[in-house]
């Protein structure tokens, strides 16, 4: 570890988006320094190239290296992403599909007026609760139009992509290199580690001896550098998550398409359908105790009415216990896994390599900060994991034995319990969310969608009407979202 306060030089291990994101971050933040990042990838590594999506801190991300947008979109057949539709996760009449979207500035002047309509309809009044009505991003989905707005209107939309997940890591290789990122292609078979337990450098297969200061590992879910060299623990999130597979297989792409993600419920999982310029990427998550993959692959096939070739995935899901440890950074894969329900992959590997320069930075370039940095980045994941275990706790459905185990786990954490509990105890969901998280992962909003969304309201029999002087309020909520609809465009591919 770097301790003479100077940039350490920084060795990656493995490539991909998770490697080649951190790579552009530690160097955009220490080359001028004098540090150095080299990445290290194997030659043999196969083309995972799943569609996926991502949240607004990739377009965030962009901003900060200065990567030109459109050169992105262009290389990595990428499409705009303003939210994800969730379909089929509640029978509920009137609540079979709603939209999370992502907030705009727009949604500042609704929010409110949404939150208080969520209240009163949680204490028995009838009043429009699902988040479609109330938020910019839904109406522009649903109406196939785009996030950037007419040069008149200030307020355009927060946004994330879908794109190739291979041709990403090869745009950001492409980016990175001529920048001054040196790229090794090589195969790792030994760590070696030094007196101190500290790693002291990467031994090739054909004798090279590669020496840091600094170890990334972005070796995918073999842990090769933090768990395997290292013994750092990994924490299984099976008791609160159930599933552990997914089957992926492309269908031809379609027009026109919404920019949003599609979380559609299946037998014993969901899938998902995103659009790309080139095809459209489908994938069924699902729990192997509930169904085998001969089986789910044969519901995917149906669903998508395809007969692509279908790979089937073994998913890693949780975290390690610590993502800093000795000199050594898990990132990606390798520091964990949570589904990817809300597309959080990315988000985690961004938030991670920031926050590491931080808490690097502030101590010197020394591990003074370490535990802070890893209590903090944990946090995050059991955040984020609390919020994709209430999207199976929540669910409204009956009809199969994976939605009524979801429905009947009681293996939440006390954090969760405490948002359920608000919810339907008429509690203030956004003072909760906001001391029992600290830092929380989801806004207050993202809560409101998900509860609202699945009908978490009593019953239909027993609600009242609402007031007819809460009407000129909705009112003004429409008026005020479709005039701002009519500032952005359809998309045309």
């Amino acid at each position: 570890m770097s301790d003479n306060g100077k940039p350490p030089r920084v060795v990656v291990l493995g490539g991909g988006s998770a490697g080649w994101i951190t790579a552009c971050l530690l160097h955009k933040q220490w080359a001028e320094r004098g540090g150095s990042v080299t990445l290290v990838e194997s030659p043999e590594i196969g083309i995972i190239g799943v569609g996926e999506g991502s949240t607004p801190q990739l377009k965030a991300l962009w901003d900060h290296l200065g990567i030109d947008e459109a050169a992105f979109m262009t290389a990595c057949d990428a499409t705009y992403k303003l939210g994800i539709r969730f379909t089929g996760w509640s029978e509920r009449p009137g609540f079979e599909s709603y939209f999370h979207p992502f907030p705009s500035p727009v949604d500042l002047h609704t929010e409110g007026a949404y939150f208080a309509a969520c209240a009163l309809a949680r204490r028995g009044v009838d009043l429009p609760v699902r988040p479609d009505r109330w938020f910019l991003a839904a109406r522009l989905a649903g109406a196939r139009k785009g996030p950037h707005p007419t040069p008149n209107f200030p307020f355009p939309p927060t946004y994330g992509y879908h794109f190739d997940a291979y041709k990403l890591g090869a745009f950001l290789r492409d980016w990175a290199v001529p920048r001054g990122v040196v790229h090794r292609t090589a195969k790792v078979g030994e760590v070696e580690l030094s007196a101190d337990g500290d790693v002291a450098a990467l031994l090739t297969e054909n004798g090279e001896r590669i020496e840091g200061d600094l170890f990334v590992d972005c070796s995918g879910f073999a842990g090769v550098i933090g768990q395997r060299a290292l013994g750092v623990r990994f924490t299984p999130f099976a008791e609160n998550l159930f599933n552990d597979r997914a089957v992926v297989m492309p269908t031809a792409h379609a027009k026109p398409y919404r920019q949003q993600t599609d979380a559609i419920a299946m037998s014993a999982g969901w899938r998902w359908s995103i659009p790309l310029t080139t095809r459209v990427g489908n994938g069924y998550v699902y729990s192997s105790a509930h169904i085998s993959d001969e089986d789910a692959e044969a519901e995917l096939r149906t669903a998508c009415n395809s007969e692509a070739d279908a790979r089937v995935l073994r998913m890693k899901v949780g975290r390690v216990e610590e993502t800093w440890h000795c000199n050594c950074l898990s990132a990606g894969l390798a520091q964990g896994f949570i589904e990817p329900l809300e597309a959080t992959a990315l988000h985690i590997v961004i938030s991670t390599a920031l926050d590491f320069v931080d808490a690097f930075e502030a101590g010197g370039f020394t591990p003074m900060h370490r535990a802070r940095f890893n209590a903090k980045t944990a946090a995050r994941y059991e955040g984020i994991r609390d919020y994709i275990v209430a999207h199976y706790r929540m669910n409204q459905r009956t009809d199969t034995a994976y939605w009524r185990d979801n429905r009947a786990n009681q293996a939440l954490s006390d954090n969760l319990k405490a948002m359920i509990t608000a919810w339907f105890t008429q509690g203030d969901v956004g003072r909760t969310n906001a001391t029992t998280y600290g830092e929380p992962a989801y806004s207050a909003m993202s809560w409101h969608a998900l509860f609202a969304g699945y009908g978490g309201f009593p019953d239909a029999t027993k609600m009242a009407p609402a007031p007819s002087s809460m009407f000129g309020a909705f009112a003004r909520v429409d008026d005020l979202l479709s005039a701002s609809e009519t500032n952005f465009e359809r998309v045309s591919t």
